[in-house]
């Protein structure tokens, strides 16, 4: 599904790890953009695609090396605005006639402060009122001499070209990165820049669930479409939407693999077949799942034997549906960006959980997407649109292999109801402290370790488990949630008290990098 009705401002990505920030903050200024690498950024692109605007990202290349990614010349005569960050500062001076530098101890990495040599520039409106403005750095090469055209705005202590700027040609230059958090004006900085550009705003969830509706009643018109309903927040999010278009054309088929979490089965059947009237089928094929996982302990073992049962499960019901001719998935827009490779060229990344391994080939179906263009806060915000219950919407994320992979080591039906049981108080535990919300992901995970305890006046030899809560944006980074010692001692007495087989309760303080959100 592509978006026509809206302008778009593209996004010429050069690699940077952080250019999906890019995406998310404009979005959260209602512009629809859209994010494609350099290499298939070509004329002809740019002339279907008629941008209102263009950012070049940041990139980890340096420009003075030979081969180093360039914007097509075309970019600077389409008499729209263009701003680049970081090496798109860069690129853009070198292209148009300036020069950059390698290192010679200019390099800056994280907090620096720019400082004003003239404000007086549409793009730094509400900027420098206070004096100099904190950002965030991340350069070792920099502008020696500006292109022909360009005045400098503001200065840091090792990027004398910190802001420039051709005012009359629109064209906007930054050494730092405006997207990042520790930029604190830069959505202020960005919000200049669309307005500059004459954006509307008008990038919606409203808007874009009539025009969703619209695009999805186009494609499939009177077939029929099967959907894989995982009970997350992304497949029920697209199976509303598309109930909403094409009504009892579609049917659901909700695959119990029995690692749900506590009363989960029972709370996606109960809201979409009973609340949403949606056919539904519940595939319940625990015991198939739970009997080739028992005993088992290599996580690379446990992922492809659930992946592959669930394909075997999903087509056998599947092909009870007569006439289907499409399978409806959750994809969200990070899942089919382009990442940038500079060695190899663009390789697509598409998270496996988000897809029914290879099933639209094997079943001779052709896909639906309809959430293929957004991000994760802008599904819930569908989600809220479409009349899903807020504490649903509001989930954290769950993995498609579900408890198998908090169950380090061997698996067996008996720990695998103790993690849930256990699991179901540490979430109870953060609703009542008013925490959920302030948390990406929170779970046990059940430990393949036995631990003496005492109880009463008895000897106990238990499981131990570890909590684990995060902080995160994206799930790319994560940095762990720092309870206090109270709530800790609070929940570890619920859990060993209220669940039977585990006498040991640790709290997992493990960043990522260098660990996992999940322990397997």
């Amino acid at each position: 599904m592509t978006s026509t009705s809206h302008d778009t401002l593209l996004i010429v990505d050069f690699g940077s790890q952080v250019t999906q920030l890019i995406a998310r903050r404009l979005r959260e200024l209602n512009v629809y953009c859209e994010i494609h690498p350099f290499q298939n950024v070509t004329d002809a692109v740019l002339d279907t695609m008629a941008p209102r605007a263009i950012i070049l990202s940041g990139g980890p290349a340096s420009v003075p090396d030979e081969g180093s990614p360039r914007p097509p010349h075309k970019v600077f005569g389409m008499g729209v605005p263009v701003l680049g960050i970081c090496y798109g500062q860069q690129v853009m001076m070198q292209v148009l006639g300036g020069k950059v530098t390698r290192g010679d101890g200019t390099a800056e990495f994280g907090r620096a402060y720019v400082a004003p040599t003239d404000a007086r520039l549409d793009l730094l409106e509400g900027w420098f009122d206070g004096g100099r403005e904190q950002v965030w750095m991340s350069h070792g090469d920099h502008v020696s001499d500006i292109a022909p055209g360009f005045e400098v705005y503001a200065t840091s202590p090792n990027a004398p070209y910190a802001i420039t700027a051709d005012a009359a040609r629109q064209f906007y230059a930054v050494q730092f990165h405006p997207e990042v958090h520790h930029t604190p004006g830069g959505r202020k900085l960005l919000e200049n820049f669309v307005r500059i550009a004459g954006f509307a705003g008008d990038w919606t969830m409203g808007a874009y669930r009539q025009e969703a509706i619209r695009q999805i009643r186009d494609q499939v018109g009177d077939r029929k479409v099967i959907c894989g309903l995982s009970g997350g927040v992304d497949s029920s999010v697209a199976a509303v939407l598309i109930h909403e278009a094409i009504g009892d054309q579609l049917t659901c088929v909700f695959v119990d693999h029995g690692l749900l979490r506590l009363k989960e089965a029972e709370e996606v059947v109960g809201m979409f077949r009973d609340h949403y009237n949606i056919p539904l089928i519940h595939a319940d094929e625990s015991a198939l799942f739970l009997g080739a996982l028992e005993g088992v302990a290599d996580p690379e073992v446990k992922r492809k034997t659930i992946g592959k049962l669930f394909i075997d499960v999903f087509q056998k019901y599947a092909n009870r549906i007569e006439g289907a001719e499409f399978l409806a998935q959750g994809t969200l827009y990070p899942d089919v960006i382009e990442s940038v490779s500079f060695s190899g060229g663009p390789s697509v990344t598409i998270k496996s959980h988000h897809n029914v391994g290879g099933l639209p080939e094997k079943m001779g179906l052709k896909l639906v997407e309809p959430l293929r263009e957004l991000f994760k806060d802008e599904v819930r915000a569908l989600g809220r649109e479409l009349g899903l219950p807020d504490h649903f919407i509001a989930r954290h994320p769950f993995p498609g292999p579900g408890l198998a992979i908090r169950c380090p080591g061997e698996i067996t039906r008996e720990k695998l109801e103790i993690l849930r049981k256990a699991d179901a108080v540490y979430i109870d535990q953060i609703r009542k402290h008013g925490l959920y919300d302030e948390i990406w992901q929170a779970f046990v995970a059940i430990l393949p370790v036995r631990t003496v305890g005492v109880m009463g006046d008895g000897r106990t030899y238990d499981y131990a488990c570890a909590l684990r809560a995060v902080t995160s944006v994206d799930g790319m980074t994560a940095d762990y949630y720092p309870f206090s010692h109270d709530f800790l001692g609070e929940t570890a007495t619920r859990i060993i008290n209220e669940v039977k087989g585990i006498n040991r309760v640790t709290y997992d303080v493990t960043s990522k990098p260098p660990g996992t959100i999940e322990w397997e």
